[in-house]
């Protein structure tokens, strides 16, 4: 991953957050800080492109609306863009949260991107240790942009500079000030597409041999259907596209007693899982607008035994 991937990556999720935050309503997330880590040019330029992708995408829906650029970019947002960022945002932050109460003491984002939490969040400052990793051309753009937002990082977020998909390295982690004995939570979100399943694997097992029992994840993950359907509006077709498009093909897909037994040999147990229909009904009932659970993205939080 490049530096300009790597940004793009992490400002079209920002801008899918920043939407959600400035017109959607009710909210599946609320993320007031997304909009100030995106420059005004950039807002324009994205929902320019996003108006592109649709007469690509779906000629019908740009035919339909051809006069409407609004609803151009509210349809690819809602559709294509937003739906599981924003649903495995809200399950994360309420999974962590409940954690907290049972002593959870740090955070770990694996693939932070231009993640908000710690800046959102200053009354964990003396109660979560949070440790985002990402790679190092993120991690500047991302240092760079709260600079200019004239934001001031709380003394408990700490940037960890690492390629994972790679080769994960714990002495990375350990040098931020992670400490092995205390019970973490970790997030791994719009991540696991793109490893291969012994990449995961290496890395689960990597992390959860530094942490005590109990501590745990919450993942996405794409099920055995994500390289076979279209889904609505062709939606899952374009973002195995897509994502081959931009240089970053996906790699894995699991049943779900495939991950349960993948998550078990890594030394963790299923706690909670959360299938599509499951995410439609927590998130999106009842919604007058586009934004619905896609057809082929699980939740599940994973839980180290004891």
């Amino acid at each position: 991953m490049d530096h300009n991937q790597s940004s793009i990556t992490s400002l079209m999720t920002a801008f899918g957050r920043a939407y959600h935050f400035l017109n959607d309503t009710p909210k599946i997330y609320e993320d007031s800080v997304a909009i100030d880590l995106i420059t005004d040019k950039e807002f324009r330029e994205i929902s320019d492109n996003l108006i592109k992708a649709v007469h690509l995408l779906n000629p019908d829906i740009a035919s339909k609306y051809e006069r409407q650029p609004a609803e151009l970019i509210k349809w690819f947002t809602q559709v294509q863009l937003s739906p599981t960022t924003l649903s495995r945002s809200a399950y994360c932050d309420n999974v962590l949260l409940h954690e907290l109460t049972l002593g959870v003491e740090q955070y770990v984002i694996l693939g932070a991107g231009l993640d908000t939490f710690g800046l959102r969040h200053p009354e964990l400052n003396k109660h979560l240790q949070i440790f985002e990793i990402d790679h190092p051309a993120t991690q500047q753009f991302k240092q760079t942009r709260i600079e200019n937002a004239k934001y001031t990082v709380p003394d408990n977020l700490h940037f960890v500079s690492m390629d994972f998909t790679k080769r994960f390295d714990t002495q990375s982690l350990l040098d931020c000030g992670f400490l092995t004995g205390k019970k973490t939570f970790f997030s791994l979100l719009g991540v696991s597409y793109y490893l291969t399943k012994d990449e995961l694997a290496e890395m689960l097992k990597e992390l959860y041999s530094i942490v005590p029992p109990g501590s745990s994840i919450v993942m996405d993950y794409g099920d055995n259907e994500m390289f076979k359907i279209n889904g609505l509006y062709n939606r899952v077709q374009s973002m195995v596209q897509i994502a081959a498009i931009n240089g970053e093909p996906m790699k894995s897909c699991f049943a779900y007693k495939e991950i349960e037994q993948f998550l078990e040999c890594c030394g963790l147990l299923i706690y909670e899982h959360l299938s599509p229909s499951l995410i439609h009904e927590q998130y999106f009932k009842n919604r007058l607008d586009y934004l619905s659970a896609f057809e082929t993205i699980h939740f599940l939080h994973a839980v180290k035994k004891y």
